[in-house]
């Protein structure tokens, strides 16, 4: 029998690139929720509530990419869950003309569109992933983050075995709700931290943060409703809301990645204070996590 294939379809499809998506993507060796493989992307996730690993590839033609469902082999599988999966993933139901043509008129952000155009903001369709994540990254490099991801996606989460390959889903927060803080500290999760992840888990848990609720609330509810839990700042609450959410104004201005960029791209000689900061920022309004986004990817190597 042929393996199922999938056309999901790419909005703005001439501010697309497969590529440049295929960068960010692979920007570190400690991820395990995806991996590149031939220059496509594979990883697992859930249709109906039924695991499944998929390959993602370009498409014939420039309006869609095509998705190869590796497994379960020889059963048919809901589209609509991994089509809409896939969509919020890579944000491919986008139009970036408009930002595209506001940085033109920015100073700061004038010729990113160039450099990285067709650049998706990669985001985050699970929840938990999105609000968890930089509460793991809280105060501490990159690298050193995602190696405390690796830990905590490998001990916790869904694993299978596919074609020799180890794959995992996020840690689902029933699961995590039901750890006690001392299982994470031996694996470099600091006290506070490792209390921070349980206590966000029992938060969705228990329903009282829930996907439904989020998406009902305008982004200053979204914003205020997070930062009221324990170990949620200004900082983990904007990346949730911008990878998750989607809020367009979702803007992180406590982020050193976001200072240092902000610090290459005018040739300062320090980081700029937080003043300058909302200076910086203020006239990007609907433009805000775009630029963020694009900042952030003017860090890494071309």
């Amino acid at each position: 029998m042929a393996l199922q294939k999938i056309k999901v379809p790419i909005n703005d499809p001439q501010n697309f690139s497969f590529q440049e998506c295929l960068r960010f993507l692979g920007r570190s060796d400690k991820e395990c929720l995806h991996y590149i493989v031939e220059g496509k992307v594979r990883r697992m996730l859930l249709s109906d509530g039924e695991p499944v690993v998929i390959e993602i590839a370009p498409g014939a033609s420039a309006g869609h990419l095509e998705v190869t469902v590796l497994a379960p082999l020889n059963v048919p599988v809901a589209e609509a869950p991994i089509i809409k999966y896939i969509t919020h993933w890579w944000h491919l139901d986008a139009n970036l003309q408009p930002f595209y043509d506001y940085t033109v008129k920015d100073p700061l952000l004038k010729g990113l569109a160039d450099e990285y155009r067709g650049l998706r903001l990669i985001g985050m369709p699970d929840l938990f992933e999105a609000i968890s994540w930089p509460v793991i990254g809280q105060q501490i490099n990159l690298a050193f983050a995602y190696t405390l991801r690796q830990r905590f996606i490998t001990h916790f989460g869904y694993h299978a075995v596919v074609d020799h390959t180890d794959y995992y889903l996020y840690p689902h927060p029933v699961v995590v709700a039901a750890l006690e803080p001392e299982q994470l500290t031996p694996m470099q999760f600091s006290r506070s931290k490792a209390l921070y992840l349980v206590e966000t888990a029992k938060q969705m848990a228990s329903g009282h943060l829930s996907e439904a609720g989020l998406d009902a609330m305008s982004y200053e509810e979204a914003l205020q409703s997070l930062v009221a839990m324990k170990g949620i700042g200004n900082w983990s609450a904007n990346y949730a809301l911008m990878k998750y959410r989607r809020f367009p104004q979702s803007v992180l201005l406590e982020d050193v990645g976001l200072q240092n960029a902000i610090k290459n791209r005018l040739h300062l000689e320090r980081k700029p204070s937080m003043p300058a900061l909302q200076e910086y920022t203020r006239p990007w309004k609907e433009h805000a996590a775009y630029a963020t986004f694009y900042l952030w990817r003017s860090l890494l190597p071309q």
